[in-house]
């Protein structure tokens, strides 16, 4: 294993900045920002030129039949989300220098699939009147563009990133249903990490730490607050193709939620997941493929589960 095969195969795999609605608008407990897309390699320069990254993601949660959430205008009781997406992430990586000895990655993630969603009850609608009773919902389609700005540095076995994205709001979005694709609202992730590398003895350990900001939505007047995240990952190499590990995240809202239709007030949201992973590096070194899985715990206003990610990196 060196340093060398690792670089041409991340083409790709770490421009991959993209994030989801797991299957609810922001006002359902779900944040802009996707846990856990982060993971190991995350601050290693890649290849220069052009890659694609391509993601598949499945994900499934419950919040419980007594928690209540402001969806869509409305206040229902209990969650079940389910949501199958493909991410894809064509990207840019510049052969010069940038920002000193830096090497800048331009990358726009696109997404499309599917989710379902299921509610115990429907407490309020928007005209003030109520319904009991569970209700569920499905939608397919596209989702928002996520175009984002990458600069990463090497130093021997230390590397270190920065990173800007911005949310663009085109994805499948309606007030009256409780499935969206789409946020409904412009919103801008700025953060930074750094990767231990050491093709020596194969030890590998990554940490991204971001905020968010969200803008409000239009149609609910509702403003998600600023949130902070985590995303980590920790593997050991068995051969020179081969590495298994573990990665986790945490995510925390920082400030309250507002607008007017915060009728639940702040309704902060945490949530914290560990799983295990696993990477091999294809074709000499060309492609590179991951599989992981996160399980939830101690999450706060938002649903808890798993989800399972099936990750391929091409240089093109």
């Amino acid at each position: 294993m060196n340093s060398r095969t690792i670089c041409a195969a991340l083409v790709g795999t770490t421009a991959l900045a993209f994030s989801a609605q797991e299957a609810l608008a922001d006002e359902g407990g779900v944040s802009f920002w996707l846990p856990g897309q982060y993971g190991s390699f995350s601050a290693v320069p890649v290849e220069p030129g052009w890659s694609l990254g391509s993601v598949y993601y499945h994900y499934s949660g419950d919040a419980g039949g007594s928690r209540e959430f402001p969806l869509g205008g409305e206040i229902v009781l209990g969650l079940d989300a389910d949501a199958d997406l493909l991410f894809l992430a064509p990207s840019y990586t510049f052969a010069g220098e940038f920002w000193g000895k830096g090497q800048l990655t331009l990358a726009m993630t696109a997404v499309l699939g599917s989710s379902d969603v299921g509610v115990d009850a429907t407490l309020t609608e928007p005209g003030g009147g109520s319904v009991s009773g569970s209700i569920s919902d499905s939608v397919s389609g596209i989702g928002d563009l996520y175009p984002s700005a990458t600069i990463r540095w090497n130093d021997g076995v230390h590397n270190t990133m920065t990173y800007a994205m911005l949310g663009v709001p085109v994805g499948e979005y309606d007030q009256d249903d409780l499935a969206n694709l789409g946020t409904n609202h412009w919103s801008i992730d700025l953060g930074g990490g750094y990767t231990y590398l050491n093709p020596d003895n194969g030890r590998e350990f990554s940490a991204v730490l971001g905020l968010t900001y969200n803008f409000e939505n239009p149609d609910t007047d509702y403003q998600n607050g600023v949130s902070a995240h985590l995303d980590w990952a920790a593997s050991q190499f068995l051969s020179e193709t081969f590495h298994v590990g573990l990665v986790g995240y945490f995510y925390e809202q920082l400030s309250g939620d507002s607008g007017d239709g915060a009728r639940l007030g702040d309704f902060k949201s945490s949530v914290a997941a560990a799983g295990p992973e696993a990477g091999w590096f294809l074709r000499e070194g060309a492609w590179y493929f991951n599989v992981k899985a996160y399980y939830e715990f101690s999450a706060e206003r938002r649903t808890e589960g798993w989800s399972g990610w099936l990750t391929l990196a091409i240089p093109l």
